[in-house]
């Protein structure tokens, strides 16, 4: 095990080779670096470290790539997490948490007109931390700043004026959010412009950008400090002591470790706490079909479940796997064409459903544990393009185009797997972008078309999980970005989806994407969507419930999608990431989706 870059787990898992490693390290390092280190400290030979002098405390570790000169004093559990920057006089007290690629500067250049900057004088007047100070990721702290105990500074945020103790700041420059000591239901709502106490009336910037109310700001700092805190209670909460279960007394299911494994990465920076990583990674991986390369449910044909039990039955087939997530987990049947049905063993595995949206789960979740699958998706790779235009041919886009829209997720997500896994190319990459290209529809931007029952919610959804898949994953633009607008937004008004007694997780997460998505090419049409983003914003940060996390349904009552599980709260954390990121507020979240919603592109197309 490496611990560069969770550098946290080094006291519990380290091996003896790995400590006397360690040991050995840090011993080169005393004279080279003026190093004063207690015995339990960890420097990764991957940091960038040459101070004039560096004193560490217990439990002090600086992570790979982080970059450290000067004069550094650290407390006592101290931490410098990858990419963080903390250079010139720096003193830190007792439990200063440092994020990803945060900057402490304790020094300056002179700005006299009368030469250039470079060939001015230093100046340090240092920065000092107090205790208990948690400083998020990408914060950049400029020197002469003091940071009192009990300090929290919000992700992204510019520090240029000293910050009180128990203060919560955040935004650029920094400002004042709330005491820390204060409850948050003590904070009454700004006044309206006619002086009633309720929403406050949003402003607009220069481009006619909404501005967020100030209030919603520390509402999105509330809700994250509380998840982060009850991460841990929210996973013990879904684990049977041998499995993980979306929630207590339902049937154990593959997308459940997924699920935990993408929350523990939000909100706790790295695997679940139980089981261990390798045993997580080993559950994810050992499930897998070699002939397909898919993920069958847990007792479903083809698992390893069911080749030890003549009936295949342990844990039932999963459906309770989308209860809660209706077509998130998609419900298409592609398999029986090409190679997608062969090769599938005894039980007949086939791309379909459940297992379908494996390639999604499993896959990221193995990329967030730092592996990959053991197999390529073997059911994709070797279909031919006939075969794969015959199949998208076949889909019904008519009236199914969500459950369509999944199957080209599926495709799309595979085909990243096999490409960035195992470097495999072929001609199904360029078959289906070119199918895409001339099947979308010029006059609303989508593929498929309303129908009289559903309105837009099919085409919509599956716009959503079609783009997801192809032209989020892979960086490249979309078609007919003002008219997919057009249509996201008329479907956004529809109130049997989007009503004051309605709303669910995947309906929401299939607005704001493609809001989110189309937002990056044009400007169409901002400020409806921000209106829209923002309400919905408000309303699912009610949604958090102490210990269990959120449902999937928005409205509050019994059953599989009222109660709080793994898929509402991983799903929900997307969400609010990415309702906050259209809003341009998402810094003040200080977490960033990594996994199936991440923002970035996760590949290239090599064509």
């Amino acid at each position: 095990m490496t611990f560069d870059f969770r550098p946290w787990l080094y006291w519990d898992h380290a091996t003896d080779d790995d400590r006397r490693a360690q040991e050995a390290h840090v011993a080169g390092l005393r004279s080279e670096i003026g190093l004063e280190a207690a015995g339990k400290v960890y420097i990764s030979p991957l940091a960038a470290v040459h101070t004039e002098r560096l004193r560490m405390g217990d439990f002090c570790y600086l992570a790979a790539h982080a970059y450290v000169t000067g004069d550094v004093s650290m407390g006592r559990d101290c931490t410098v997490n990858p990419y963080a920057v903390v250079r010139g006089t720096i003193s830190l007290g007792d439990a200063v948490r440092i994020g990803a690629h945060t900057s402490l500067l304790g020094f300056n250049h002179g700005t006299a007109p009368d030469r250039e900057v470079f060939r001015q004088p230093i100046t340090s007047e240092g920065i000092r931390i107090g205790d208990d100070v948690w400083i998020g990721s990408n914060v950049v702290i400029l020197d002469g700043v003091t940071i009192g105990d009990h300090a929290v500074i919000g992700a992204g945020s510019v520090v240029t004026k000293d910050v009180p103790a128990w203060a919560m700041v955040a935004g650029n420059p920094a400002r004042a959010i709330r005491d820390r000591r204060t409850p948050r239901d003590e904070h009454p709502r700004p006044a309206t412009p006619s002086g009633e106490q309720g929403r406050p009336a949003a402003s607009s910037d220069r481009q006619g950008r909404s501005a967020a109310p100030r209030d919603l700001e520390g509402r999105l700092v509330a809700f994250a400090e509380r998840a982060r805190e009850q991460a841990h209670d929210v996973l013990a909460r879904c684990w049977t002591g041998e499995r993980y279960v979306d929630r207590p007394g339902a049937e154990p299911t593959v997308r459940a470790w997924a699920d935990a494994v993408e929350i523990a990465d939000l909100l706790l920076g790295g695997p679940p706490p139980t089981p261990t990583r390798d045993e997580i990674i080993a559950f994810l991986r050992d499930r897998q079909d070699p002939a397909t390369g898919l993920v069958p449910e847990i007792g479903a044909p083809g698992s390893p479940e069911a080749a030890t039990s003549e009936k295949g039955a342990v844990g039932g087939k999963g459906a309770d796997a989308g209860a809660a997530g209706g077509g998130e987990a998609g419900e298409a049947v592609i398999g029986g064409q090409g190679a997608a049905g062969e090769g599938a063993g005894e039980g007949g595995l086939e791309l379909e459903g459940i297992t379908a949206y494996h390639i999604l789960s499993v896959g990221y979740a193995l990329d967030l544990l730092g592996t990959r699958f053991r197999h390529p998706i073997r059911a994709i790779s070797e279909l031919p393009p006939a075969d794969l235009i015959a199949l998208l041919d076949g889909l019904d886009w008519a009236r199914g185009a969500w459950t369509a829209g999944s199957v080209v997720d599926a495709i799309g997500t595979g085909l990243h797997r096999n490409l960035t896994d195992f470097g495999l190319t072929g001609p199904q990459l360029e078959t289906l972008y070119g199918w895409l290209l001339t099947r979308c529809r010029p006059t609303h931007g989508m593929w498929g078309e309303p129908d009289s029952d559903a309105g837009r919610l099919h085409v919509v959804n599956g716009f959503y999980r079609l783009t997801r898949g192809t032209y989020a994953q892979f960086g490249l633009p979309l078609p007919y970005p003002e008219r997919a607008v057009d249509t996201v937004l008329a479907h956004a008004r529809d109130p049997r989806y989007f009503g004051p007694d309605t709303g669910n997780a995947c309906n929401v997460l299939d607005v704001i994407h493609p809001l989110w998505l189309t937002g990056r090419q044009t400007g169409h049409r901002r400020a409806e969507g921000e209106s829209w983003a923002r309400d919905h914003l408000n309303r699912a940060l009610s949604g958090w419930q102490d210990g269990a996390g959120l449902s999937f349904a928005l409205t509050t009552g019994t059953g599989p999608t009222r109660t709080p599980g793994l898929q509402g709260t991983e799903m929900w954390l997307a969400i609010i990431w990415l309702l906050a990121d259209y809003l341009g507020l998402s810094d003040t979240l200080g977490y960033r989706p990594r996994g199936v919603h991440r923002p970035e592109p996760a590949t290239t197309s090599p064509t």
